[in-house]
């Protein structure tokens, strides 16, 4: 798993892919950061919640073309024969793709500490809020890389990927909003369902079990579903 994840790490890094994308996530998040302490007047007091759910509106596009070239460039290229042929068992290559996608988000999320860091210097952060907004960011993320890997796995085309995962993720976030139309039973399934329903509650300061565990659930499922993929492909070519 570790050469793979190696080698994964070295081509987001020897790329300009991984410097555009954290470029467009720090450049868009600065203009807000920027629009909200002019409107507030200062930053004399900031619960940050509110400048990483906006930020997350944003992973809907960005972390489709982050995963878009993990399995389907394998397929275009012919280089999937030799990567399902090698010693490497199909679970670790899966997580070891996985993780390095994984490093480059977090990666941009990580270069998005220097706004909580002005305004600890500039005023009052709200530190538990902050850390627990982060949180909640970063796996609403790793779940987004996990869907993103499995939108990856069932086309050859980076393009097609990266267009079906953006809109499937839009779909989401749509379906997030749509809940003010729905009431009774079908709202409280949308409730369920809603990956934004649960990271709310890390934007409001809350971290609960139920929200941690939702999220790895849906890390786990979509892991679980590029594994199935890769191995059918695996046995049906013999």
């Amino acid at each position: 798993m570790l050469p793979i994840y190696k080698r994964e790490l070295r081509t987001y890094f020897y790329s300009p892919l991984a410097y555009v994308l954290s470029g467009i996530f720090i450049l868009v998040f600065s203009v807000n950061f920027l629009a909200q302490t002019i409107s507030k007047s200062g930053i004399s007091r900031f619960a940050f919640g509110g400048q990483l759910y906006f930020a997350s509106f944003f992973l809907v596009m960005l972390i489709p073309i982050l995963t878009m070239r993990t399995f389907a460039e394998e397929r275009k290229s012919g280089t999937e024969v030799l990567l399902l042929t090698s010693p490497v068992s199909i679970p670790q290559i899966v997580i070891g793709k996985y993780l390095a996608a994984l490093t480059v988000f977090l990666t941009m999320t990580v270069a998005s500490f220097i706004f909580p860091v002005i305004i600890i210097m500039k005023g009052h952060l709200y530190l538990s809020v902050a850390l627990s907004s982060y949180i909640g960011f970063i796996l609403l993320g790793a779940a987004f890389v996990a869907f993103g890997m499995f939108t990856s796995s069932i086309t050859k085309s980076q393009i097609i990927a990266a267009v079906l995962g953006t809109i499937s993720l839009f779909l989401l976030l749509l379906m997030d909003q749509m809940k003010s139309f729905t009431s009774g039973f079908i709202l409280k399934i949308v409730n369920a369902l809603s990956l934004y329903e649960h990271y709310k509650e890390f934007v409001q300061g809350m971290v609960s079990l139920r929200d941690v565990i939702f999220f790895l659930s849906i890390t786990g499922m979509f892991l679980g579903l590029v594994i199935f993929v890769i191995e059918k492909r695996r046995w049906s070519q013999g």
